[in-house]
């Protein structure tokens, strides 16, 4: 069982994705791998755990190497709950460290997760309200992580959707910087 602690932005995390992922880099050489979820934008609050994105060309070649996600100290759940996705995590309870999710180069769920982070990344004031939200219902739900979820779930779907039209029509126009 893990309590909902959420925290203000810490400046550590992204240096925390960069060591992750030389690490993640030897053993995926052909992966993308991008830093996404909160701890991916700068001044929102959020779990302090970093949620890292790998694209891979097949996911049968990260079957073929549960061991050594094993020796990087990650724990596979297989698909947990998302077709097509190889989820991994480090770190047990209130010590979880990083949440690692891993997805066939492009697919829906990979454009998701990057319109997503790049959408707060520009847009603070919605960024600011999304972690004053979280860090409410942390308050709200300190040891019920479903609780947690559910609270957050409309404002991200409604959020997700507005990430997505805007993801699409920067696409279009050729500007991913707006």
């Amino acid at each position: 069982m893990r309590d909902v602690i959420v925290v203000p932005h810490q400046a550590d995390w992204k240096e925390k994705f960069e060591m992750e992922k030389r690490n993640l880099t030897k053993l995926l050489p052909d992966a993308i791998i991008h830093h996404i979820g909160s701890t991916s934008v700068k001044g929102l609050a959020a779990k302090p755990i970093i949620d890292i994105m790998i694209e891979v060309p097949r996911l049968e070649s990260i079957d073929d190497r549960t061991e050594e996600f094993s020796q990087l100290d990650f724990v596979g759940k297989g698909e947990n709950g998302i077709p097509n996705r190889r989820y991994f995590y480090k770190g047990e309870g209130n010590e979880r460290a990083v949440h690692l999710h891993i997805f066939p180069y492009g697919i829906d769920h990979v454009i998701r997760h990057i319109a997503f982070r790049d959408y707060l990344r520009v847009h603070e004031w919605e960024a600011h309200q999304y972690g004053e939200l979280k860090s409410r219902l942390a308050k709200k739900f300190p040891h019920d992580m479903e609780g947690y979820i559910q609270g957050k779930d409309h404002f991200v779907k409604d959020l997700e959707k507005k990430a997505l039209d805007w993801h699409k029509k920067n696409k279009r126009e050729g500007n991913e910087d707006s």
